[in-house]
């Protein structure tokens, strides 16, 4: 006779010790993922990288992270440096009873000569401007002076050792990382949160990560009958280039056979229309408006700062997000001005037949 209580048990075991040893690889390539990858000696990613402070130090987040990690590590000049910006990062922002504690705080670390954190890097007028400030010439004329000058120290010999340090070398592997190519497999794929002319939107969760995205899935068919591939395109180099807390941020761009691909936030407090017309009685509230509004506006000023003009303003555009902050969204008829040139052409667009709805 067959044994079968034995041979359940066989079956059972063989099937955890498979199921143990695909555990086993997907963890392995999980933890291979995680890692940066070692740079390429016959192509350094230092060559693609433009080499100026502002870019590497200052506009990309990563750059800018692994900078102020190189300046807490070094000398006691560039600690204070990076304090001190930090500190009036937090003093623009503050309002009313945070903003006086900031600049008291600013006040007694880095103006007094007998503190461990004073700028004694400032040269000239700068450190007698620095050694002079009190409560009563203490404003915003006199910090963005003092900002300049420790942007400039930074410029110096700070950022020449960081282009030296093991840092720079992490930031180099991130950029390779960058590279690495990215395709539908990366992400599972959740509903369709809305359509639009040219595809849909999706939601989408990194498998490695489990953060989740929304995807802008545009249909190589649609675009190419209806020719909206250079305004795909632009949409892709215009968010590339930004980075604003009122702009979405593209996260990911891949293509299928298919589609075109662009992941950005998940924006799931809605879009603004909603908000105005759908959700309870029609309108919103002044102070709402006035809050939107400033945060509008402060992402139209960071593209006018890239010479860049957003020309597709309207509440459908306007995105929220779980903390009630909004984003301009729908790049795709933004336009880069050409270096101290002006533009004249018509805005051309293919409307959407259903509203993205990020937050249903």
């Amino acid at each position: 006779m067959v044994d079968l209580v034995g041979l359940d048990s066989l079956v059972a075991n063989t099937a955890y010790l498979r199921a143990q040893q695909s555990n086993r690889t997907e963890l392995r390539m999980h933890r291979v993922s995680l890692t940066l990858p070692k740079l390429k000696k016959s192509s350094p990613p230092w060559e693609a990288v433009e080499k100026t402070y502002e870019s590497l130090c200052e506009q990309q987040p990563i750059g800018r992270r692994l900078f102020q990690q190189f300046l807490l590590a070094s000398g006691p000049q560039s600690v204070a440096a990076a304090k001190f910006l930090e500190e009036l990062s937090d003093w623009s922002f503050a309002e009313d009873v945070t903003k006086e504690i900031a600049k008291q705080r600013i006040l007694s670390k880095f103006c007094q000569p007998q503190s461990q954190t004073f700028l004694s890097y400032l040269t000239g007028e700068n450190i007698e401007r620095c050694k002079a400030l009190s409560d009563k010439n203490f404003d915003e004329a006199a910090m963005e002076r003092l900002g300049e000058a420790t942007t400039e120290f930074l410029k110096g010999k700070p950022f020449l050792e960081y282009l030296k340090s093991p840092h720079f070398y992490r930031f180099l592997q991130w950029k390779e990382c960058e590279k690495q190519k990215i395709t539908d497999k990366y992400f599972y794929e959740f509903r369709t949160l809305g359509r639009g002319g040219f595809g849909e939107v999706c939601a989408v969760q990194v498998k490695h990560t489990g953060h989740m995205y929304a995807c802008k899935k545009l249909e190589k068919k649609r675009l190419k009958k209806k020719s909206g591939e250079r305004l795909a395109l632009l949409e892709k180099q215009i968010l590339e280039k930004v980075n604003s807390l009122f702009i979405v941020n593209l996260a990911y761009a891949y293509e299928s056979k298919t589609h075109l691909c662009l992941v950005m936030n998940l924006m799931s407090g809605g879009d603004l229309r909603f908000h105005i017309y759908e959700l309870g009685k029609r309108g919103i509230r002044m102070e709402r408006v006035v809050y939107y509004t400033a945060q509008i506006l402060t992402g139209i000023c960071h593209l006018h700062a890239m010479d860049i003009v957003y020309r597709d303003m309207k509440p459908e555009n306007v995105l929220l997000d779980g903390r009630g902050q909004c984003r301009l969204s729908d790049l795709g008829l933004a336009v880069e001005l050409p270096n101290g040139k002006t533009i004249c052409q018509r805005v051309r667009k293919v409307t959407h037949n259903v509203t993205v709805r990020h937050f249903s």
